[in-house]
């Protein structure tokens, strides 16, 4: 019951906060999407920077735990989609957008939030390391399954070539490109931009989650219970699952498997609205996935934290 109150509920109060503000029309749509715009262009960006920069490579990218990460990630994602296929008789391209929700899991906005509230900043490298390549290889594998499921196979390298081209204007992803540009060149920056980054980035996680609140006001329940019912399965439990699972039998450093799991555990996050929309497919499930997800994970992520801790 302490971790609940003590790591868990301070997240999701802040999310929650966001979330009535907007129902309660203390703030405006308009003024939510500015304080998004704020975090993910500029203070997540310039967390990640920072993060990506001061981060030790040859400790943290090891392939084990992005083998243990990534192992669960995909099976959710094909459980997602044959699930939706199988059970639900969902059109393929439906199908590969719900399996794109099982995959995506919310490793910035929740995942680092949840993991420094339990164990410090400190705690955080391995969370980074997923992080960094997390957004490439989900879309990649994403956008190739989509394209098969049109029947567009001629045009695939050309459309990922576009989402490449997108993913790697996004902010976020400059963010992580900088940090290993300063990382692996060894440049040392200057003491004034360090501590005036250490201010910017102390405003990143609290406006996102509080953002996230008011984003997620948007996502109402509609329709698709069962649908919806069996992907958060696939997301909150059986990705974790599978993490831990592999992550302890290759034998993970103690940090490493916290973060490999408690990232894993996370509900989906906001992408996979996005996804969904660039093709116009499983969007009602996408944005409703989002919102039941996160309200559930207030106690999946209790439960694997207890599991971890």
């Amino acid at each position: 019951m302490a971790v609940l109150l003590e790591v868990i509920l301070p997240v999701f109060l802040v999310i929650g906060a966001g979330y009535v503000s907007v129902w309660r029309n203390v703030l405006t749509a308009a003024t939510i999407d500015a304080l998004m715009q704020f975090s993910q262009k500029i203070a997540i960006p310039c967390l990640l920077f920072i993060a990506i920069a001061r981060l030790d490579l040859r400790q943290q990218f090891e392939a084990d735990l992005l083998i243990s990460f990534f192992a669960g990630a995909i099976t959710g994602f094909f459980l997602g989609m044959a699930g939706a296929r199988i059970f639900f008789a969902r059109p393929w391209t439906d199908a590969v957008a719900i399996g794109f929700v099982g995959m995506f899991s919310n490793s910035v906005l929740l995942g680092l939030a949840i993991t420094e509230r339990a164990f410090g900043a400190a705690a955080l490298e391995p969370n980074y390391a997923i992080i960094s390549v997390h957004a490439p290889i989900c879309y990649c594998i994403g956008v190739a399954a989509m394209e098969i499921a049109r029947g567009q196979q001629s045009t695939l390298s050309g459309k990922l070539r576009a989402i490449l081209m997108s993913m790697f204007s996004n902010a976020l992803v400059v963010g992580i490109g900088l940090g290993f540009l300063v990382n692996l060149s060894g440049l040392a920056l200057p003491g004034i931009v360090n501590s005036s980054l250490d201010l910017l980035v102390r405003a990143a996680i609290p406006t996102a989650l509080f953002g996230l609140g008011g984003v997620l006001y948007r996502y109402r329940p509609d329709g698709d219970a069962r649908t919806i019912a069996y992907i958060c399965v696939v997301s909150l439990l059986i990705h974790p699952a599978i993490t831990y699972g592999l992550g302890s039998w290759l034998q993970l450093e103690a940090g490493q498997l916290r973060s490999a799991v408690l990232t894993a555990a996370m509900a989906p996050g906001v992408n996979v609205y996005l996804f969904a929309n660039i093709y116009g497919v499983g969007k009602r499930v996408a944005a409703t996935t989002v919102l039941i997800g996160t309200a559930l994970s207030i106690f999946t992520a209790w439960g694997w934290l207890a599991l971890v801790s």
